[in-house]
């Protein structure tokens, strides 16, 4: 092992973790909002918006990124539309993730009993204040697992990037193999830098499971 070699480039995989972060941090961010919208329609069953969604979902779920990313940056071209390497990331990533996402989120409204709805009408509470006091905190409860799950997948996801040009985590290492032929300390620095990343995201997500199904529960009990 060249452990001269591995402090050399180190700063290369610092900076190409920080590239990496930012961009999973924007596609997951918006792969919250298009899972929630998504969610939403299919949720209180808006006839036209849930077909389109149920649509969305088993496209994005069911082809690759590494597809989806092709097609955004050698298919759009093909009809005047050229996108950078890192808005592709982001819009593919942001693409896959909303669908899994949406049936995260979905998980978790089903498994809020109705009578739970029933009991804030009753309070006279309007919809959105339902959504906000009595749905929402329940269902994300019983979400977060999935959704730190989900989020651990799409970060994973990112080593495809290096497939567009895109100078991330996989690109350093690719790069440094070919270059030096240091494949073991190459693979070495990609996994460190991998598990730096994943596993503080999730311990977090541990503690935030126990809190907030805690939380969820005892908000349960008492309405």
């Amino acid at each position: 092992m060249d452990w001269g070699f591995i402090n050399r480039y180190t700063p290369m995989y610092v900076e190409a973790a920080g590239l990496t972060l930012r961009i999973a941090a924007a596609g997951i961010a918006l792969s919250f909002v298009i899972g929630a919208l998504c969610c939403l329609a299919r949720y209180f069953r808006v006839p036209v918006l849930r077909q389109i969604t149920g649509a969305y979902i088993q496209l994005a779920r069911n082809t690759p990124l590494l597809v989806q990313l092709f097609f955004l940056y050698f298919g759009l071209p093909k009809i005047g539309v050229r996108l950078s390497s890192e808005g592709c990331a982001v819009m593919g990533l942001a693409f896959l993730g909303g669908a899994y996402m949406a049936e995260a989120f979905r998980s978790g409204l089903d498994a809020v009993e109705k009578t739970q709805v029933e009991a804030g009408e009753c309070l006279g509470l309007t919809n959105a204040q339902n959504i906000r006091y009595v749905l929402f905190p329940q269902a994300l409860a019983t979400s977060i697992p999935a959704i730190c799950a989900n989020v651990i997948f799409l970060i994973k996801e990112t080593s495809v990037f290096s497939a567009v040009a895109l100078a991330d985590l996989m690109y350093v290492a690719k790069d440094l193999i070919g270059m030096y032929y240091k494949t073991d300390e190459a693979l070495l620095m990609l996994v460190i830098a991998y598990l730096t990343i994943l596993l503080p995201i999730s311990a977090l997500g541990s503690w935030l499971e126990r809190r907030l199904r805690y939380a969820g529960f005892g908000y349960q009990r008492s309405v």
